[in-house]
């Protein structure tokens, strides 16, 4: 569909302003999906990401500025989205044996399981979300999306 379309508008768009709009659409549509397979699992797609992102730590600890470092959304408040996986048993906090100032973040065995059962749905949602692209399309878009993105 057309973003006149979507917008209801006669007016004449700048091929910029559709690409923001149609990049802000469709990543609010993308979220909203991934959010929806994640729920059944009480979990936001924060959550979720400081999970991967703990995972792939490989057992190593992280500490909070590297999550925050590593989030998707930088807007997120990383402090309470740990809290409330400490909550839940997902994640675990200790003190640095050498500096104690220092808090160091880990995924639990329970946070592990979660994500085993989590990745398969996320991939088939992925896999849904750009069902109208074939491969090299995607490769493209996202090789156009990464320039985009180089600031």
């Amino acid at each position: 569909m057309k973003i006149e379309e979507i917008l209801k508008t006669s007016a004449k768009l700048s091929d910029q302003k559709k690409l923001v709009i149609l990049l802000q659409i469709i990543a609010n549509e993308s979220s909203s999906q991934i959010n929806s397979a994640l729920k059944p699992f009480e979990v936001s797609i924060q959550q979720f990401n400081v999970l991967r992102i703990l995972r792939g730590q490989k057992g190593k600890p992280a500490n909070l500025q590297t999550i925050q470092d590593r989030m998707v959304n930088k807007m997120s408040n990383t402090t309470r989205l740990v809290d409330k996986l400490i909550e839940k048993n997902l994640v675990d906090r200790c003190i640095c044996e050498e500096n104690r100032r220092k808090v160091e973040i880990f995924i639990t065995e329970k946070g592990l399981k979660l994500l085993a059962e989590i990745d398969p749905l996320i991939e088939d949602k992925e896999k849904e979300i750009t069902q109208n692209l074939n491969q090299n399309e995607i490769t493209q878009l996202n090789s156009l999306l990464e320039k985009l993105n180089d600031k």
